[in-house]
């Protein structure tokens, strides 16, 4: 029986993602190394995703837990568009020829980049121009926050190709975001919810223009990534849990979640910040 420490704790798995190499999209780092951006970037197709990009943004998402750096992730898309689903050729067609086994291995896998987007700690802000289209509109709205442009068309057109509109989570997500009604109407539908109506049901935090967004999504970005990022990780998690809770464990969970986050220096500093009559700086612990 071996005498040597457990290697396999949890701050052997800690690692900083400044130097992580993405193979299917974009992977830039803030320079202060506490901003991740995802770009899609297939702008001549706008932005499809194919089977490895699904995949590699599954992996991306469930390995941020582990970040050392990284405090908040934005999602975007190049060339004016954000993303317009899954690929018509590299994706529907090969499907059309797939067992089951094989469909539901890709619709699991699919879901999975949804739970892997609400069970990373991070907060997620999902820059959105012009389509965003299918899995790209699950993407969106898995995302913890949304900023959108006038351009912004949203549609969740699963429909359109002879499916049913629950994908990804579509049936539980979005009836929550802008309401059964409106939800229902754009799952049976497929149509494209404009800008505008996306920014008066909730879908989208706030609206800007196309040329403005990428800077209100890194200053938004920054915002979050200055605040006391283990408390918002708690906060993420909550709003997630909290769907299947009743109002009563509800409440036991907060309390439970805010004690934790009353032992943090963060929750400390913002105490000797407010005595000392200065803005607390938080570092995350």
């Amino acid at each position: 029986m071996s005498t040597q420490p457990e290697e396999h704790t949890m701050k052997h798995h800690k690692r900083p993602f400044a130097g992580y190499q993405a193979k299917t999209f974009l992977w830039q780092v803030s320079a202060d190394g506490k901003i991740g951006t995802v770009t899609l970037n297939r702008p001549e197709r706008k932005n499809p995703l194919t089977f490895d990009s699904y995949a590699e943004l599954r992996d991306l998402f469930r390995s941020l837990v582990y970040a050392t750096d990284i405090k908040v992730v934005v999602v975007t898309g190049a060339g004016g568009n954000f993303c317009s689903g899954g690929d018509v050729h590299e994706i529907i067609g090969p499907l059309t020829r797939m067992s089951m086994p094989e469909l539901l291995d890709f619709t699991r896998m699919t879901g999975d980049l949804v739970k892997a987007m609400r069970a990373c700690p991070q907060p997620i802000v999902a820059a959105v121009d012009g389509v965003c289209a299918g899995a790209g509109a699950m993407v969106a709205l898995a995302s913890d926050l949304r900023l959108g442009t006038p351009a912004a068309r949203t549609a969740f057109l699963f429909t359109r190709v002879g499916l049913a509109g629950a994908d990804m989570g579509a049936c539980t997500l979005l009836p929550r975001m802008i309401g059964q009604g409106r939800a229902s109407e754009l799952l049976y539908t497929g149509r494209a919810m404009t800008a505008e109506e996306g920014a008066d049901w909730g879908f989208f935090n706030a609206l800007h223009e196309s040329e403005a967004l990428a800077d209100a999504a890194n200053k938004l970005a920054a915002q979050l990534a200055a605040g006391p990022t283990f408390a918002h990780g708690v906060t993420k998690k909550l709003l997630h849990q909290e769907w299947n809770m009743g109002v009563d464990e509800a409440i036991e969970a907060e309390a439970e979640a805010q004690a934790i986050c009353m032992q943090t220096r963060d929750f400390h500093r913002a105490y000797e910040a407010f005595v000392a009559k200065q803005k607390p700086v938080f570092e995350g612990n």
